[in-house]
């Protein structure tokens, strides 16, 4: 904060100083005028060596002011815990440490298919078969919608992966399109957009008592349009490293129905992987028809977490650690 300046006092002339006070010789009125400038030259001296050296790092000190370049502020109105608003084209400001990275999250389903059941119906290629564009997804006994669960938590990974510099870009956000899309297109996306990564995000729709996560791996597959043979060892790293992310931040145990316990399970029929040529895999956070997992997949500070834990994964991934 700074002070205006007063400026010189003018002089009165017509006033006559007053005798200096008995008992005192020789000092002068100015001295408290002098001991309070050396106090403040002192003080500025002090603080500007103290700014040289810089202030201690036990969290006590101030943080700097904002700046025109900090990031956005939530919006008004936004919910703790909620991603901030981003730029519409999905990339961060390339301030973080991995600037020039490319990660395609793909919201499983969409919260429109089942306004368009001939269309998500419709067989398209899978490379080696041929399967349902979409389908609608499953959701929770209380109605809480899957396809509503991937958005969501689409939004607050991508928030996050912005914040480390990661240019994001999503395969549908928001009733854009307001279906779909297919299978095929969705792993056209991440291959146009050469991704470093690619991932799906799902919840599963199993017996009501199996529960747990998994994270499923594409095969090694060669047929028709499908050839994960040069992606399948990494797509393999990249499942590990969300997995373990995913359950350090969630606390969400591994599958108790698929994958024997390792949180992992390898496919060879899902088109989203099949026609990858990216480093790609899916997650199942939950089952939403088991009642501990429900109430976890309906937290809004659980799916933070769940983000939180996706993102780790796949920094560390980029990261190649």
């Amino acid at each position: 904060m700074s002070y205006a300046d007063p400026g010189p006092r003018s002089p009165h002339p017509d006033r006559p100083e007053p005798p200096e006070p008995p008992g005192r010789p020789g000092r002068s009125r100015r001295t408290p005028v002098v001991l309070l400038t050396a106090l403040v030259c002192g003080g500025l001296l002090g603080w500007l060596g103290y700014e040289a050296v810089g202030a201690p790092d036990d969290g006590s000190a101030a943080p700097p002011p904002a700046s025109a370049s900090s990031a956005s502020p939530a919006a008004p109105g936004a919910p703790s815990g909620s991603p901030g608003p981003s730029s519409e084209d999905g990339k961060g400001s390339g301030a973080g440490t991995l600037a020039g990275k490319v990660v395609v999250i793909d919201p499983g389903h969409n919260p429109g298919n089942f306004r368009h059941t001939s269309q998500i119906n419709r067989p398209v290629d899978i490379g080696t078969d041929r399967k349902e564009c979409d389908t609608t997804g499953t959701s929770t006994n209380d109605g809480y919608a899957e396809a509503r669960f991937t958005l969501d938590v689409a939004h607050r990974l991508r928030t996050l992966l912005q914040r480390q510099g990661v240019t994001v870009k999503l395969t549908h956000d928001d009733g854009s399109p307001d279906w779909g899309p297919c299978v095929d297109e969705r792993a056209r996306i991440g291959n146009s957009a050469h991704a470093d990564a690619a991932l799906s995000i799902h919840a599963d729709g199993a017996a009501p008592g199996d529960r747990g996560f998994h994270v499923i791996l594409p095969a090694a597959v060669h047929g028709g349009a499908a050839d994960t043979r040069p992606i399948a060892a990494a797509s393999e790293v990249l499942g590990e490293h969300v997995a373990d992310g995913f359950r350090r931040s969630t606390g969400e145990p591994p599958s108790t129905y698929l994958g024997g316990g390792t949180g992992l399970v390898t496919r060879k029929d899902l088109g989203g992987l099949n026609l990858s040529t990216v480093p790609k895999v899916f997650i199942e956070c939950g089952n939403m028809r088991n009642r501990t997992d429900a109430a976890l997949l309906t937290s809004g500070s659980w799916r933070q977490r769940a983000a939180e834990g996706l993102s780790e994964g796949i920094v560390s991934f980029l990261r190649g650690s």
